[in-house]
């Protein structure tokens, strides 16, 4: 990463949400907390139930445990700097410091999409082959599948994120968001940032656009199949796997979609942003959770059983 225009900017500002009242910004630091503590609370009992109850040994449950782990990492990367900021006079962040908290939150945010389309096409393969599940989605495929997208993330986020801080910074050091976004940076060059907004533009339909088709393609075979099938039961059972999975990606892609996918590049909505770094991390165990007769059965085995136990 080039990093000889720190000469001219040293770091920078996150004005985040300072335009709110003291009393405001408070309130946004205490429901911001609870809604980490409850997000991590929620992902590490999901990854914890899925990670020993062996029937949960899956494919689909180990991209579920991926998923939980990627949702920890993920809130991580904006969340504690923002707690700070609601009751810090200091907002400023390092230019090296800008520079990673956008890395991993496009590399994280990235696979998060590449691991929702995965997900979706485990779920095609379960209900469209089922005889040919096992051998198309063998424990040592999805171990391949998993670790190429991360490492495919990884890499191609590098080559971006190094790309927008390879450019001098030489004007206004406030970026107007609360976390460092590219489009928020990219509006303080001092440079004509048209090809940073086409590589952005183009990494966003690599990441949003590409997985959702792979998601609507699987669906819809998805509900040609179900729909043909004779037993009501196969039908609910089809329909109550693919429910829990839908919903995270409503949540999800609905407001990444929004903020990224269109026309003007250069500003991002912040309210957008509070959806899918707060929001749908905070919910997606729930939602897993409770729509999952698996998860539940497997709660109840580990938590309910163990309970019971000790007090005999």
């Amino acid at each position: 990463m080039a990093l000889e225009n720190q000469t001219l900017v040293t770091g920078f500002i996150l004005l985040g949400f300072s335009d709110l009242s003291p009393q405001l910004q408070r309130f946004l630091f205490v429901l911001f907390l609870l809604f980490y503590i409850l997000a991590v609370m929620g992902h590490l009992l999901i990854f914890t139930i899925l990670t020993v109850d062996p029937v949960l040994h899956t494919p689909m449950y180990f991209f579920l445990r991926n998923l939980s782990f990627l949702d920890v990492c993920f809130m991580t990367v904006t969340i504690p700097k923002t707690l700070v900021n609601l009751l810090a006079e200091d907002r400023s962040v390092s230019f090296l410091g800008c520079a990673l908290q956008m890395y991993f939150f496009f590399f994280l945010g990235n696979e998060e999409c590449v691991l929702l389309g995965i997900m979706a096409y485990d779920r095609y393969v379960a209900i469209c082959n089922p005889l040919r599940y096992s051998i198309v989605m063998s424990n040592k495929r999805c171990i391949y599948i998993a670790v190429g997208s991360w490492i495919m993330c990884a890499v191609i986020q590098l080559g971006q994120i190094s790309f927008v801080f390879s450019l001098p910074f030489c004007g206004s050091k406030v970026i107007h968001h609360f976390f460092c976004d590219a489009p928020a940076v990219l509006k303080l060059s001092c440079m004509d940032t048209y090809w940073n907004n086409i590589v952005q533009l183009t990494v966003s339909v690599l990441f949003l656009l590409l997985p959702f088709l792979v998601i609507v393609s699987s669906y819809m075979y998805i509900i040609s199949t179900v729909l043909r099938m004779h037993s009501t039961d196969g039908r609910s059972k089809a329909f109550s796997t693919c429910a829990s999975h839908l919903t995270v990606v409503t949540l999800f892609y609905g407001t990444a979609m929004l903020a990224y996918l269109k026309p003007d590049t250069s500003t991002t909505d912040e309210r957008f942003s509070i959806f899918y770094c707060f929001v749908s991390p905070l919910l997606n165990p729930l939602i897993y959770s409770l729509r999952s007769k698996e998860v539940k059965g497997a709660l109840r085995r580990r938590i309910w059983g163990k309970m019971l136990f000790l007090f005999r």
